[in-house]
């Protein structure tokens, strides 16, 4: 009488298969992986473009009366060997021009941005010392291009019979802009194209020439009385509070016309006897922008309308959709204002929505391909071998986008490219052990063997060559982790994706393939045929 033997485990693939084939906890593991994925999919910060850190910054440094070669020399190239001190920077600019010298500085991409502005500022304040009389205090402006590109812009215009003008489109929108700039995960609001009002002086050379006066006497003038002054306080001698305020000298365009510029003759110069004032709009302002309009779709361009732009921009790591749907709503509640006015205004960029339709067409593409491939197995292997397989596929995903939740990753249109990249060989694992599966329950000696027995034999057979094959297309992907500059971290979600669904792959494939085989797949039955012996 023959003992039969038990298969003994070799592999790793085989003890997870063994280990989790009977477990009650392995169809809850199942359902906690799909849920998770889930709500990584739906909490993870989506944009469309991922941020990349990019480190830098200007010194701008003041100093009257300087030409370019002294401010050269005594400024920039001071600055330059002093900026060339930290670590991290890549590209050194400077500028000189009359009266201010500009050094732009540029950090190797990845750099902290946080830590290299306070290199910079840190610098900056050490050579201060060695800089001559007469400068002025520098003034250091990091750059923000986290913040910078902004990810929805509202074009306001006043609508046909409104008589809003650019002053009161202006106010309008400025008035937004501070509600707007309340609502959480916004980081920055601008306005393009705005008009202010103010009063535009508008000097005669000739007169100035006749009376013997220059430009700079005027703006010391105007300078001298165009400022707000504080209220005084102060004490009696019996310790009673006192407290008066001084009337701003500039109220109106008569105040502006009647500053007195200068003494001629004995006689008082003022402004009106030197230039015209008038009352309207900033026209030093040259960034201003218009709107077009179709009467109908085949018509041509015909109307144009001078627009206010808003643009608003989010915080670095937040979510796109969420931002844009916020302003969105507060745009709806100004509505009503707005139509009262007579303003209209139109939403030319949404950077949520494009995120959004971005990440949806995905999960349309992976229901399209997970369809696919289902349908190819069915053929292949049999339905119940197709439902198996099919499952895999969700499940590699959920654990690789909880993972790049974890690592606060966000949904962009590169970690995208690499889930799709990787889809293709997501199922890989899957298909070796669901097919040597199949090919063990089709055996000649599968009579003899138990369902359990057969499953974890199969899965383990095949652990070694396919943790190696997995190995080495895993290591196609590392190289890419080190590659520098801007491609280096526009492209670092592909090395960082594709190996953790390359091994989420592994672990699914080696515990819930076997489960299910074992729930969904029956040994076949084989007809035995006996000789009948004659009496």
């Amino acid at each position: 009488m023959s003992i039969k033997k038990e298969y003994q485990v070799k592999d790793y693939a085989g003890k997870l298969a063994k280990g989790f084939l009977r477990n009650p906890l392995t169809a809850l593991l199942g359902a906690t992986i799909l849920i998770m994925g889930y709500l990584a999919l739906n909490v993870m910060p989506r944009e469309e473009d991922p941020q990349i850190a990019i480190s830098g910054g200007a010194i701008i440094v003041a100093m009257p009366g300087a030409t370019p070669k002294q401010i050269e020399k005594v400024i920039i190239n001071p600055l330059e060997r002093k900026m060339r001190e930290i670590k991290g920077i890549k590209h050194i600019y400077g500028m000189a021009k009359n009266n201010v010298g500009i050094v732009n500085v540029m950090y190797y991409i990845g750099q902290n941005r946080e830590i290299s502005n306070l290199k910079l500022y840190d610098k900056v304040m050490q050579s201060m010392d060695d800089m001559p009389k007469g400068v002025m205090q520098p003034i250091i402006k990091p750059f923000d291009i986290d913040i910078d590109i902004p990810i929805l812009t509202v074009a306001f215009y006043a609508k046909d019979g409104s008589n809003v003008d650019d002053i009161k489109l202006y106010k309008i929108a400025s008035k937004l802009q501070e509600r707007l700039n309340a609502i959480d995960n916004v980081a920055k609001t601008t306005l393009k194209g705005a008009r202010k009002a103010q009063y535009n002086i508008e000097v005669d050379l000739q007169k100035l020439s006749a009376y013997h006066l220059s430009l700079g006497q005027i703006m010391k003038a105007v300078q001298s009385v165009a400022v707000d002054v504080p209220d005084v306080k102060g004490h009696t001698k019996d310790n009673k509070l006192v407290i008066f305020g001084i009337k701003n000298a500039i109220d109106s365009i008569k105040d502006v016309k009647s500053i007195i510029v200068a003494q001629y003759m004995g006689s008082a110069i003022y402004l009106r006897d030197v230039a015209s004032v008038t009352e309207g709009v900033d026209i030093q302002n040259f960034q201003t922008a218009d709107i077009l309009f179709k009467k109908s779709a085949d018509a041509k361009l015909s109307k144009e309308k001078s627009q206010v732009t808003l643009t608003v921009a989010k915080l670095a790591g937040t979510n796109a959709v969420f931002v844009s749907d916020d302003v969105i709503k507060v745009l709806k509640e100004y509505k009503k204002e707005f139509a009262k006015e007579g303003i209209g205004y139109l939403v030319t960029r949404n950077y949520g929505v494009r995120a959004d339709e971005a990440v949806n067409e995905l999960m349309h593409h992976l229901v399209i391909t997970i369809l696919i491939i289902a349908i190819m197995l069915i053929f292949a292997l049999g339905w119940r071998e197709s439902i198996i397989v099919t499952f895999t596929v969700p499940a590699i995903l959920a654990i690789t986008l909880f993972v790049a939740y974890l690592s606060g990753q966000t949904i962009n249109r590169i970690t995208l490219f690499a889930f799709l990249l990787s889809l293709g060989l997501l199922v890989d694992a899957a298909i070796i052990v669901i097919e040597n599966i199949h090919r063990h329950l089709h055996a000649h000696d599968v009579d003899s063997k138990e369902m359990d027995e057969i499953v974890v034999e199969a899965t383990d057979e095949i652990g070694a060559p396919t943790n190696v094959a997995t190995l080495a297309i895993i290591l196609t992907m590392v190289p890419m982790a080190f590659v520098g500059g801007m491609m280096g971290s526009f492209m670092k979600p592909i090395p960082y994706n594709v190996p953790v669904a390359l091994i989420a792959s592994l672990f699914i494939a080696y515990i819930f393939t076997p489960y299910l085989s074992l729930k969904l797949l029956k040994k076949p039955k084989h007809k035995h045929h006996h000789n009948k012996g004659s009496r």
